[in-house]
Protein backbone atom coordinates (compact mmCIF):
# COMPACT_ATOMS: atom_id res chain seq x y z
CA UNK A 1 0.00 0.00 0.00
CA UNK A 2 1.63 3.28 -0.88
CA UNK A 3 1.06 5.65 1.73
CA UNK A 4 2.20 8.54 0.42
CA UNK A 5 -0.81 9.19 -1.81
CA UNK A 6 -2.76 9.19 1.69
CA UNK A 7 -0.83 11.08 4.26
CA UNK A 8 1.45 14.54 3.67
CA UNK A 9 3.18 16.62 6.10
CA UNK A 10 3.44 20.12 5.33
CA UNK A 11 5.25 23.03 7.61
CA UNK A 12 2.48 25.93 7.92
CA UNK A 13 3.76 29.67 8.50
CA UNK A 14 2.13 29.79 11.51
CA UNK A 15 4.60 27.28 12.93
CA UNK A 16 2.11 24.40 12.81
CA UNK A 17 2.37 21.11 11.67
CA UNK A 18 -0.07 20.06 8.97
CA UNK A 19 -1.10 16.20 8.65
CA UNK A 20 -2.79 15.87 5.90
CA UNK A 21 -4.86 12.66 4.81
CA UNK A 22 -6.90 11.66 2.06
CA UNK A 23 -7.89 8.38 -0.19
CA UNK A 24 -9.21 4.94 0.72
CA UNK A 25 -8.85 3.78 4.57
CA UNK A 26 -9.19 -0.21 5.70
CA UNK A 27 -8.81 -2.07 8.36
CA UNK A 28 -7.60 -4.81 6.11
CA UNK A 29 -4.78 -2.93 4.17
CA UNK A 30 -3.22 -1.86 8.13
CA UNK A 31 -2.48 0.96 9.93
CA UNK A 32 0.48 3.21 8.30
CA UNK A 33 3.08 3.63 10.89
CA UNK A 34 3.99 6.86 13.06
CA UNK A 35 7.83 6.84 12.38
CA UNK A 36 8.34 9.76 9.66
CA UNK A 37 5.23 12.42 11.82
CA UNK A 38 7.70 11.20 14.75
CA UNK A 39 10.81 12.11 13.21
CA UNK A 40 9.43 15.84 12.18
CA UNK A 41 7.82 16.64 15.23
CA UNK A 42 11.22 15.95 17.39
CA UNK A 43 13.43 17.94 14.12
CA UNK A 44 10.84 20.72 14.00
CA UNK A 45 8.99 20.80 17.44
CA UNK A 46 5.84 22.48 15.53
CA UNK A 47 3.84 24.79 18.17
CA UNK A 48 0.75 22.47 16.89
CA UNK A 49 -0.42 19.89 15.10
CA UNK A 50 -3.41 20.31 12.89
CA UNK A 51 -5.30 17.24 11.36
CA UNK A 52 -6.59 17.58 8.47
CA UNK A 53 -8.78 15.58 5.35
CA UNK A 54 -8.33 16.22 1.73
CA UNK A 55 -9.97 14.44 -1.11
CA UNK A 56 -10.82 11.47 1.69
CA UNK A 57 -12.82 8.85 0.55
CA UNK A 58 -14.35 5.81 2.41
CA UNK A 59 -12.56 5.40 5.73
CA UNK A 60 -13.16 2.84 8.85
CA UNK A 61 -11.43 2.28 12.17
CA UNK A 62 -8.09 2.28 10.68
CA UNK A 63 -8.04 5.81 10.45
CA UNK A 64 -9.65 6.99 13.31
CA UNK A 65 -6.68 5.01 15.04
CA UNK A 66 -3.92 6.72 13.22
CA UNK A 67 -4.97 10.01 14.13
CA UNK A 68 -5.10 8.83 17.60
CA UNK A 69 -1.81 7.38 17.33
CA UNK A 70 -0.89 10.69 15.95
CA UNK A 71 -2.42 12.82 18.85
CA UNK A 72 -0.74 10.76 21.01
CA UNK A 73 2.34 12.17 20.00
CA UNK A 74 1.81 15.46 19.66
CA UNK A 75 0.62 15.64 23.29
CA UNK A 76 3.67 13.50 24.61
CA UNK A 77 5.62 16.64 22.71
CA UNK A 78 3.39 19.27 24.67
CA UNK A 79 1.96 20.15 21.12
CA UNK A 80 -1.61 21.44 20.92
CA UNK A 81 -3.93 19.42 18.69
CA UNK A 82 -6.23 20.98 15.88
CA UNK A 83 -9.09 18.78 14.79
CA UNK A 84 -11.41 21.79 13.64
CA UNK A 85 -10.31 20.80 10.09
CA UNK A 86 -11.76 17.41 9.93
CA UNK A 87 -15.22 16.51 9.07
CA UNK A 88 -17.55 16.44 11.82
CA UNK A 89 -17.94 12.31 12.10
CA UNK A 90 -14.91 11.97 12.36
CA UNK A 91 -13.66 14.80 15.01
CA UNK A 92 -16.35 13.57 17.10
CA UNK A 93 -14.57 10.09 17.05
CA UNK A 94 -11.50 11.71 17.76
CA UNK A 95 -12.61 13.65 20.86
CA UNK A 96 -14.38 10.55 21.74
CA UNK A 97 -11.78 8.53 22.03
CA UNK A 98 -8.79 10.81 23.38
CA UNK A 99 -11.66 11.71 26.13
CA UNK A 100 -11.49 8.18 27.45
CA UNK A 101 -7.46 6.64 28.32
CA UNK A 102 -6.50 3.49 26.76
CA UNK A 103 -6.57 1.07 29.67
CA UNK A 104 -2.67 0.23 31.30
CA UNK A 105 -3.58 -3.74 30.76
CA UNK A 106 -5.18 -3.36 27.51
CA UNK A 107 -1.66 -4.37 25.19
CA UNK A 108 -0.74 -6.62 27.78
CA UNK A 109 -0.10 -10.14 25.98
CA UNK A 110 -1.86 -12.90 27.52
CA UNK A 111 0.95 -15.59 28.80
CA UNK A 112 0.50 -19.17 29.38
CA UNK A 113 1.61 -20.02 32.79
CA UNK A 114 4.02 -22.46 33.50
CA UNK A 115 2.85 -26.25 34.08
CA UNK A 116 4.54 -25.93 37.96
CA UNK A 117 2.12 -22.67 37.69
CA UNK A 118 -1.10 -24.40 36.78
CA UNK A 119 -0.35 -27.67 38.81
CA UNK A 120 -0.02 -25.09 41.58
CA UNK A 121 -3.61 -23.35 40.83
CA UNK A 122 -4.86 -27.00 40.40
CA UNK A 123 -3.69 -27.84 43.89
CA UNK A 124 -4.92 -25.08 45.76
CA UNK A 125 -8.04 -25.35 43.99
CA UNK A 126 -8.30 -28.78 44.76
CA UNK A 127 -7.51 -28.04 48.50
CA UNK A 128 -10.57 -25.31 48.35
CA UNK A 129 -12.89 -27.72 46.71
CA UNK A 130 -12.08 -30.85 49.37
CA UNK A 131 -12.14 -28.13 52.53
CA UNK A 132 -15.74 -26.91 50.74
CA UNK A 133 -17.09 -30.25 50.88
CA UNK A 134 -15.51 -30.65 54.25
CA UNK A 135 -17.68 -28.09 55.78
CA UNK A 136 -20.61 -28.82 54.28
CA UNK A 137 -20.43 -32.70 55.41
CA UNK A 138 -20.06 -31.13 58.47
CA UNK A 139 -23.20 -29.18 57.88
CA UNK A 140 -24.68 -31.75 57.07
CA UNK A 141 -23.91 -34.15 60.06
CA UNK A 142 -25.28 -31.25 62.39
CA UNK A 143 -28.59 -30.67 60.98
CA UNK A 144 -28.85 -34.46 61.23
CA UNK A 145 -28.03 -34.62 65.05
CA UNK A 146 -30.45 -31.84 65.26
CA UNK A 147 -33.02 -34.73 63.78
CA UNK A 148 -32.25 -37.24 65.83
CA UNK A 149 -32.82 -34.82 68.56
CA UNK A 150 -35.96 -33.61 67.53
CA UNK A 151 -34.87 -30.04 66.51
CA UNK A 152 -34.82 -30.01 62.84
CA UNK A 153 -36.75 -27.83 60.77
CA UNK A 154 -38.66 -28.84 57.74
CA UNK A 155 -42.14 -29.87 56.34
CA UNK A 156 -42.89 -33.68 56.27
CA UNK A 157 -44.84 -33.26 53.48
CA UNK A 158 -42.08 -31.75 51.31
CA UNK A 159 -40.11 -35.17 52.63
CA UNK A 160 -42.83 -37.73 51.21
CA UNK A 161 -42.83 -35.84 47.97
CA UNK A 162 -39.47 -36.60 47.91
CA UNK A 163 -39.09 -39.74 48.87
CA UNK A 164 -41.87 -40.67 45.82
CA UNK A 165 -39.55 -38.49 43.54
CA UNK A 166 -36.45 -40.72 44.46
CA UNK A 167 -38.29 -44.31 44.81
CA UNK A 168 -41.87 -45.06 42.86
CA UNK A 169 -40.94 -41.77 39.68
CA UNK A 170 -37.39 -43.87 39.14
CA UNK A 171 -38.67 -47.28 39.21
CA UNK A 172 -38.90 -47.35 35.04
CA UNK A 173 -35.71 -45.90 34.36
CA UNK A 174 -33.78 -48.16 36.82
CA UNK A 175 -36.44 -51.58 35.43
CA UNK A 176 -35.00 -50.77 31.73
CA UNK A 177 -31.77 -50.71 32.73
CA UNK A 178 -31.53 -53.26 34.94
CA UNK A 179 -33.55 -55.72 32.35
CA UNK A 180 -30.48 -54.67 30.02
CA UNK A 181 -27.34 -55.06 32.14
CA UNK A 182 -28.90 -58.50 33.25
CA UNK A 183 -29.07 -59.87 29.98
CA UNK A 184 -26.16 -58.19 28.66
CA UNK A 185 -24.07 -59.85 31.75
CA UNK A 186 -26.12 -63.37 30.93
CA UNK A 187 -25.24 -62.69 26.87
CA UNK A 188 -21.24 -62.62 27.51
CA UNK A 189 -21.10 -65.18 30.06
CA UNK A 190 -23.00 -67.75 28.15
CA UNK A 191 -20.58 -67.19 24.88
CA UNK A 192 -17.56 -68.01 27.33
CA UNK A 193 -19.15 -70.55 29.20
CA UNK A 194 -20.53 -72.20 26.06
CA UNK A 195 -16.93 -73.05 25.07
CA UNK A 196 -16.39 -75.12 28.37
CA UNK A 197 -20.23 -76.66 28.03
CA UNK A 198 -20.70 -74.51 31.78
CA UNK A 199 -23.69 -72.90 30.58
CA UNK A 200 -25.43 -73.51 33.71
CA UNK A 201 -23.08 -70.92 35.49
CA UNK A 202 -24.93 -68.27 33.93
CA UNK A 203 -27.05 -67.63 37.01
CA UNK A 204 -24.17 -68.08 38.97
CA UNK A 205 -22.08 -65.61 37.24
CA UNK A 206 -25.50 -62.76 36.78
CA UNK A 207 -26.81 -63.40 40.47
CA UNK A 208 -23.53 -62.61 42.14
CA UNK A 209 -22.67 -59.69 39.85
CA UNK A 210 -26.21 -58.03 40.22
CA UNK A 211 -26.39 -58.54 43.71
CA UNK A 212 -22.69 -57.74 45.10
CA UNK A 213 -21.91 -55.38 42.33
CA UNK A 214 -24.02 -54.43 38.96
CA UNK A 215 -27.38 -53.67 40.74
CA UNK A 216 -26.45 -51.27 43.40
CA UNK A 217 -23.75 -49.32 40.91
CA UNK A 218 -26.24 -49.08 37.69
CA UNK A 219 -29.11 -47.74 40.04
CA UNK A 220 -26.55 -45.21 41.71
CA UNK A 221 -25.53 -44.08 38.33
CA UNK A 222 -29.07 -43.47 36.90
CA UNK A 223 -29.95 -41.69 40.06
CA UNK A 224 -27.05 -39.72 39.80
CA UNK A 225 -27.79 -38.38 36.48
CA UNK A 226 -31.56 -38.01 37.24
CA UNK A 227 -32.05 -37.21 40.69
CA UNK A 228 -28.37 -35.56 42.07
CA UNK A 229 -28.88 -33.16 38.85
CA UNK A 230 -32.37 -32.35 40.07
CA UNK A 231 -30.65 -31.41 43.34
CA UNK A 232 -28.50 -29.38 42.03
CA UNK A 233 -30.98 -27.39 39.99
CA UNK A 234 -33.55 -27.15 42.59
CA UNK A 235 -30.99 -25.69 44.81
CA UNK A 236 -29.21 -23.34 42.50
CA UNK A 237 -32.75 -21.87 41.19
CA UNK A 238 -33.56 -21.55 45.05
CA UNK A 239 -29.86 -19.54 44.98
CA UNK A 240 -30.39 -17.76 42.12
CA UNK A 241 -34.18 -16.21 43.47
CA UNK A 242 -32.69 -15.89 46.49
CA UNK A 243 -35.12 -18.55 48.45
CA UNK A 244 -32.31 -19.48 50.94
CA UNK A 245 -31.22 -16.01 51.60
CA UNK A 246 -34.94 -15.60 52.51
CA UNK A 247 -34.82 -18.89 55.19
CA UNK A 248 -31.76 -17.83 56.67
CA UNK A 249 -33.13 -13.77 57.08
CA UNK A 250 -36.23 -15.92 58.94
CA UNK A 251 -33.68 -17.85 60.99
CA UNK A 252 -34.82 -21.36 59.50
CA UNK A 253 -31.65 -23.32 58.80
CA UNK A 254 -31.40 -24.45 54.69
CA UNK A 255 -29.43 -27.34 55.73
CA UNK A 256 -32.43 -28.54 58.04
CA UNK A 257 -35.02 -27.40 55.02
CA UNK A 258 -34.04 -28.39 52.08
CA UNK A 259 -30.86 -30.47 51.90
CA UNK A 260 -31.34 -33.10 55.09
CA UNK A 261 -35.30 -34.02 53.42
CA UNK A 262 -33.07 -34.58 50.27
CA UNK A 263 -30.28 -36.92 52.13
CA UNK A 264 -32.96 -38.63 53.67
CA UNK A 265 -35.23 -39.44 50.92
CA UNK A 266 -32.30 -40.75 49.36
CA UNK A 267 -30.38 -42.59 51.89
CA UNK A 268 -33.84 -44.49 52.52
CA UNK A 269 -34.51 -45.62 48.51
CA UNK A 270 -31.25 -46.06 47.23
CA UNK A 271 -31.20 -49.36 49.03
CA UNK A 272 -35.15 -50.46 47.83
CA UNK A 273 -34.12 -49.28 44.44
CA UNK A 274 -30.95 -51.20 44.27
CA UNK A 275 -32.71 -54.39 45.92
CA UNK A 276 -35.65 -54.04 43.16
CA UNK A 277 -32.66 -53.80 40.21
CA UNK A 278 -31.25 -56.96 41.81
CA UNK A 279 -34.23 -58.82 40.74
CA UNK A 280 -34.86 -56.95 37.87
CA UNK A 281 -31.17 -57.99 36.86
CA UNK A 282 -31.37 -61.52 37.15
CA UNK A 283 -34.58 -61.53 35.39
CA UNK A 284 -33.59 -60.31 32.64
CA UNK A 285 -30.48 -62.96 32.83
CA UNK A 286 -33.15 -65.70 33.28
CA UNK A 287 -34.47 -65.03 30.27
CA UNK A 288 -31.14 -64.93 27.88
CA UNK A 289 -31.08 -67.97 29.40
CA UNK A 290 -33.98 -69.62 28.97
CA UNK A 291 -34.32 -68.55 25.21
CA UNK A 292 -30.32 -68.81 24.40
CA UNK A 293 -29.48 -71.97 26.81
CA UNK A 294 -32.46 -73.71 27.69
CA UNK A 295 -32.46 -73.33 30.79
CA UNK A 296 -35.95 -73.41 32.91
CA UNK A 297 -37.04 -70.59 34.64
CA UNK A 298 -36.49 -73.41 37.81
CA UNK A 299 -33.04 -74.45 37.53
CA UNK A 300 -32.20 -70.96 36.77
CA UNK A 301 -33.49 -69.74 39.94
CA UNK A 302 -32.30 -72.76 42.05
CA UNK A 303 -29.12 -72.28 40.48
CA UNK A 304 -29.16 -68.34 41.34
CA UNK A 305 -29.86 -68.64 45.04
CA UNK A 306 -27.42 -71.43 45.76
CA UNK A 307 -24.49 -69.17 43.75
CA UNK A 308 -25.53 -66.17 46.10
CA UNK A 309 -25.09 -65.40 49.69
CA UNK A 310 -26.01 -63.48 52.45
CA UNK A 311 -22.76 -61.81 52.20
CA UNK A 312 -23.20 -60.85 48.41
CA UNK A 313 -26.69 -59.62 49.51
CA UNK A 314 -25.89 -57.69 52.59
CA UNK A 315 -22.73 -55.81 50.55
CA UNK A 316 -24.93 -54.35 47.81
CA UNK A 317 -26.99 -53.02 50.50
CA UNK A 318 -25.10 -51.24 52.25
CA UNK A 319 -23.08 -50.09 49.31
CA UNK A 320 -26.32 -48.55 47.73
CA UNK A 321 -27.14 -46.61 51.00
CA UNK A 322 -23.77 -45.01 51.06
CA UNK A 323 -24.11 -44.66 47.22
CA UNK A 324 -27.35 -42.50 48.23
CA UNK A 325 -25.73 -40.61 50.48
CA UNK A 326 -22.94 -39.16 48.36
CA UNK A 327 -25.42 -38.63 45.56
CA UNK A 328 -27.18 -36.85 47.99
CA UNK A 329 -24.19 -34.73 49.08
CA UNK A 330 -22.65 -33.71 45.54
CA UNK A 331 -26.49 -33.10 44.20
CA UNK A 332 -26.86 -30.26 47.59
CA UNK A 333 -23.28 -29.36 47.54
CA UNK A 334 -23.11 -28.18 44.11
CA UNK A 335 -26.56 -26.47 44.31
CA UNK A 336 -25.35 -24.41 47.36
CA UNK A 337 -22.35 -23.39 45.53
CA UNK A 338 -24.29 -22.39 42.82
CA UNK A 339 -23.89 -18.62 41.60
CA UNK A 340 -26.32 -16.47 40.92
CA UNK A 341 -27.11 -16.60 37.02
CA UNK A 342 -28.83 -18.72 35.15
CA UNK A 343 -26.55 -20.20 33.40
CA UNK A 344 -24.51 -21.34 36.80
CA UNK A 345 -27.76 -23.64 37.47
CA UNK A 346 -26.67 -25.62 34.32
CA UNK A 347 -23.12 -26.09 35.67
CA UNK A 348 -24.43 -26.77 39.07
CA UNK A 349 -26.60 -29.62 37.66
CA UNK A 350 -23.54 -30.64 35.57
CA UNK A 351 -20.91 -30.92 37.97
CA UNK A 352 -23.41 -33.09 40.54
CA UNK A 353 -23.34 -35.73 37.78
CA UNK A 354 -19.85 -35.73 37.49
CA UNK A 355 -19.05 -35.81 41.37
CA UNK A 356 -21.69 -37.82 42.07
CA UNK A 357 -20.55 -40.69 39.86
CA UNK A 358 -16.82 -39.70 40.64
CA UNK A 359 -17.48 -40.37 43.93
CA UNK A 360 -19.74 -43.55 43.24
CA UNK A 361 -16.57 -45.34 41.49
CA UNK A 362 -14.39 -44.06 44.17
CA UNK A 363 -16.62 -45.59 46.90
CA UNK A 364 -17.32 -48.70 45.18
CA UNK A 365 -13.64 -49.55 44.96
CA UNK A 366 -12.83 -48.47 48.36
CA UNK A 367 -15.41 -50.96 49.52
CA UNK A 368 -14.20 -54.19 47.05
CA UNK A 369 -10.79 -53.46 48.76
CA UNK A 370 -12.02 -53.81 52.17
CA UNK A 371 -14.23 -56.56 51.42
CA UNK A 372 -11.56 -58.15 50.39
CA UNK A 373 -9.06 -57.66 53.10
CA UNK A 374 -11.73 -58.74 55.94
CA UNK A 375 -12.66 -61.46 53.94
CA UNK A 376 -16.63 -60.18 53.51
Amino acid sequence: MDWKRLIRLEDSDSGQLLLWVGGQWALADGIPELGELRAKMAARQPAALSLRAEDLGSWDSSLVAYLVGAASLADQASCEVDLESLPSGLRRLLVLARAVPENEDARTESVRPSFLARLGEGAIGFAAEFRSGLEFVGEAALSLLRLVRGQARFRRSDLMLLIEDCGVSALPIVTLISFLVGMILAFVGAIQLQQFGAEIYVANLVGVAMLREMGAMMAAIIMAGRTGAAFAAQLGTMRVTQEIDALTTMGISPMDFVVLPRILALCLMMPLLALFADLVGVLGGAVVGATMLDLSPSLYLRQTVEAVSFADFSAGLLKSAVFGVLIAVAGCLRGMQCGNSSSAVGEAATSAVVTGIVLIIVADATFTVLFNIVGF
